[in-house]
């Protein structure tokens, strides 16, 4: 996604110094006074501030292939995935269990990936579209259900073997984040194969130019 502190401190480095030219020209050249000058300074800085959002949100747009409608749809996305992420990592690292760390750590690891991934590069969030409509939402529903449990000072029988279905579960549910994580980048993968063999072919058809004979004198 656009980075907001990046775009306001580009687009505020050439509004104000606009905003100052547009009040002193009027001010001194023009010999308004020192209200108006200040109405045409402010006035002048947001209309470039304005201008400047728009080519910004343009390019960025036309960089991604995005229209609006689908960069808004995206970023609400990405925003109430990012509450649910943060939830998840809440509950994990409330869990105790030594022996689960390496895969809550996967879990938060991936999750956080995916994310990140789509953030930068929006439009592969169509490629994880399971990921946020599905899979998210059942591993931070059974993390925080797990969380609960684990929590409690006296276990039953009934709790612990709740524990280890919740934990096959989520071995399972990790699996499906990795492959979720595989599909985001498939596109990519298909496209390093591609250019790997262009590469290989290119390489092969150097050597036989020259050596056209090579094949001859083994034989």
């Amino acid at each position: 996604m656009m980075n907001p502190v990046v775009s306001f401190l580009l687009r505020s480095f050439v509004a104000v110094p606009v905003s100052v030219i547009t009040g002193a020209i009027s001010f001194i050249v023009l010999e308004q006074n020192f209200l108006p000058s200040l109405a045409y300074a402010i006035g002048g800085g947001c209309v470039v501030y304005a201008l400047l959002s728009l080519m910004m949100s343009r390019s960025y747009l036309k960089k991604h292939q995005l229209t609006r409608k689908e960069y808004r749809y995206i970023r609400k996305n990405l925003a109430e995935a990012g509450k649910k992420i943060r939830r998840l990592n809440t509950s994990l690292f409330t869990i105790r269990e030594l022996s689960s760390v390496k895969q809550r750590i996967d879990i938060l690891r991936i999750t956080k990936k995916i994310q990140k991934m789509a953030e930068k590069e929006p439009k592969r969030f169509y490629q994880a579209e399971s990921f946020y409509f599905s899979h998210l939402d059942s591993i931070v529903e059974l993390t925080e259900k797990y969380s609960f449990l684990a929590a409690q000072p006296k276990k039953s029988v009934e709790i612990n073997q709740s524990l280890i279905e919740t934990r096959q579960t989520l071995n399972e549910l990790t699996k499906t984040l990795e492959e979720d994580l595989y599909q985001m980048v498939s596109n990519d993968v298909d496209h390093l194969h591609f250019e790997i063999d262009v590469a290989k072919h290119s390489i092969q058809k150097q050597k036989d130019s020259k050596f056209p004979n090579e094949d001859r004198w083994l034989k």
